[in-house]
Formats: C-alpha cells, sequence, structure tokens
C-alpha cells in the first residue's frame, strides 16, 4: 500500500529503510521538543535502539511510516514525519475491530510547521487503515499535536489515551 499525496510543495510518501536518519532525528527532536530528554546513558542510547527497532519492524510492516518531502527543495529534504504499530486489540465500547493502530513519532521541522504538514501524515496513516480494514486509531498527543488530533475527531477518554473511530 502507498499513498501518494501532493499539497503546496510537499510530497507525503511510505517511508522505506533509506529514511531511517530522518526517522530518528524526528523521534530524537520529538522528544526533545517536549521536554523529555536524558543525560542517562539510557537516553543517549535511544537513537541507536530506536534505529535497530526500524530496521527490524519497517521491512516487516509492523511499524509503518511516512515523510514529507520538500518538493520545493533540491534534495528534497524530509520535513516531516510519522507512523503507526497495528496491534492486535479486543473489541470494546469505544474500538470496533479486531486491530488498533497507535500512531506515534508525528513531528513536523519547525520552519514547516502551521502549514498542514503534520495533517498529511495523519492523512495517509488514516487511508492506510482504511485500506486495511482497521477500524480503530489511538495516540498520545502532545501539547503541541493536541489541537490537530482534536481537529481531526480525536477525543479525550478517560485514559490518556485518544481515539478517532473511521467508520
Amino acid at each position: 500500500y502507498n499513498l501518494w499525496s501532493t499539497m503546496a510543495t510537499y510530497t507525503v510518501r511510505r517511508a522505506t529503510l533509506a529514511d531511517l536518519d530522518a526517522l530518528v532525528h524526528h523521534r530524537v527532536r520529538m522528544f526533545e521538543d517536549m521536554g523529555v530528554t536524558s543525560a542517562s546513558e539510557e537516553g543517549a542510547a535511544m537513537p541507536g535502539a530506536y534505529r535497530r527497532w526500524l530496521e527490524e519492524h519497517l521491512p516487516r510492516n509492523q511499524y509503518v511510516a511516512w515523510v514529507v518531502e520538500d518538493a520545493g527543495s533540491l534534495e528534497r529534504a524530509v520535513v516531516a514525519g510519522g507512523g503507526a504499530t497495528v496491534i492486535p486489540w479486543p473489541p470494546g465500547p469505544r474500538y470496533p475491530g479486531t486491530r488498533l493502530a497507535f500512531v506515534y513519532n508525528v513531528y513536523t521541522e519547525p520552519a514547516h510547521r502551521g502549514r498542514g504538514v503534520a495533517r498529511l501524515i495523519m492523512d495517509a496513516i488514516h487511508a492506510f487503515c482504511r485500506a486495511e480494514g482497521i477500524r480503530s486509531v489511538a495516540l498520545n498527543a502532545s501539547v503541541f499535536g493536541r489541537p490537530l488530533y482534536e481537529s481531526l475527531g480525536y477525543g479525550v477518554t478517560p485514559s490518556p489515551m485518544m481515539f478517532l473511530s473511521l467508520d
């Protein structure tokens, strides 16, 4: 499954192993922007551990990710990305179906924020889920992402997770 979409000078495409540097960079920056950084040995090891995790899970489609390229730049720089892990999930009152897509690592470079770039990532994730018959999507929202997720229909639940029904 591959989704291509263009908005202004932005193109969203499915991430591959060739995008590891950008995906790792985005995860590190996401945590830094949220104020979750660590000088500990475990914190310093996170980028390498995440790269190894991607190398294992991305080719198996256990983690599906998309990147946004700035088609207006000569090098088609990756300026945003995000993805989801699809997991077995028992049906419940807020989440029908038997699988759940858990979204994370949605990140946009500061110079490209406020232009709908993160929405492109979320639209790609939602389209993938619909095509795969995944009826529920969950995420933990940062204070930066919450307005976008709420505008897409996500709602806060009694637990800290937010859900969107794609029906």
